[in-house]
């Protein structure tokens, strides 16, 4: 029965990783491309990067725990725990820090678009950390599947 549990961190890990790939690569550009009110497609792009961070926040909790009870010590020497745990890290700072910011500044511009707003270029500069953050996230995803069968 050894093999379910490492077949299951597998997969929640497979999940997070493709989820953060399929919402910041596919989804939310054709939202952009697709939709005529750009408002909109902002607000479902941001329920859809919410819902992954949650299941990010989670899946890597979970998988931070699963290779601790796995491991014991030696999991801290090893860089799957370490790129899961700066995954987790980065998706905190991204949903707590970054996203609460970029939604006061759209708050203040109201009624106007943020866009069309004296609040445009620190918008602009916020959410471009944004998209390095997510695209760090998203390349140390791809290293943690590389990384899941390290012992």
């Amino acid at each position: 029965m050894k093999r379910l549990p490492d077949l299951l961190a597998a997969w929640i890990m497979t999940l997070w990783v493709g989820g953060l790939w399929a919402v910041g690569y596919l989804a939310a550009p054709a939202l952009f491309y697709n939709l005529q009110d750009r408002m909109q497609a902002g607000m479902l792009a941001g329920h859809m990067f919410t819902y992954i961070a949650w299941f990010g926040l989670l899946a890597g909790i979970w998988l931070l725990v699963f290779r601790l009870s796995r491991f014991g010590g030696v999991a801290l020497k090893q860089g799957f725990f370490w790129i899961a745990l700066l995954m987790v890290l980065l998706t905190i700072a991204q949903h707590w820090g970054i996203q609460p910011l970029l939604q006061q500044l759209k708050d203040q511009a109201m009624p106007k678009d943020v866009m069309e707003s004296l609040f445009r270029d620190r918008f602009a500069a916020w959410h471009g950390i944004s998209s390095v953050v997510y695209l760090i996230e998203s390349l140390l995803g791809l290293a943690l599947v590389a990384k899941q069968n390290s012992r």
